[in-house]
Order: C-alpha cells, then structure tokens, then sequence
C-alpha cells in the first residue's frame, strides 16, 4: 500500500502506533484516534480518498460494538 490510515478512536491506536514504529512502518501508516464518522478531508493529507476499507466491523460475538455503520460511512465518505 501506498499509504495506510488506521482509524480507531479507543486507546488500541496508540499500541499499534508503536508496533508500526517497531517494524519500520510509520513512514507507510496515518494513525488517527477519532470516529470515523467525525474525520475531515485534512486527516487524510494529500490523499482524497481510498481504495480499500478493511474493519472489524460485526464487533465482538456480533452483539457488541457493531462497526458496520460506520463503515458505511467511511465507504460514502472515502471511497471513490
């Protein structure tokens, strides 16, 4: 990929912001510690959309936390 946004707004962000600075990844990854609901065209950068939305979206046991709102959101809102 040419460049990667991992978006989540509970504090797993900041774990995985360090997995990718151990691996040599933060140069490729854009962590941003909102809703996705709530990012601007400037979280993004340069970058005014994407190819491809990857989630976690059914939650845990698919009774809690159920992601696909959101990622329908971020499919209207991202994906060109």
């Amino acid at each position: 990929a040419k460049k990667v946004f991992a978006i989540d707004k509970s504090g797993i962000i900041k774990k995985a912001k360090l997995i990718a600075e151990e691996n040599g990844l933060s140069d490729k990854i854009t962590f941003i510690n909102k809703k996705v609901e709530s990012i601007k065209k400037k979280d993004l950068g340069e970058f005014s959309g994407v190819d491809i939305i990857i989630s976690e979206w059914m939650g845990y046991c698919l009774l809690f936390e159920c992601m696909l709102p959101s990622v329908l959101v971020a499919r209207a809102k991202w994906c060109q």
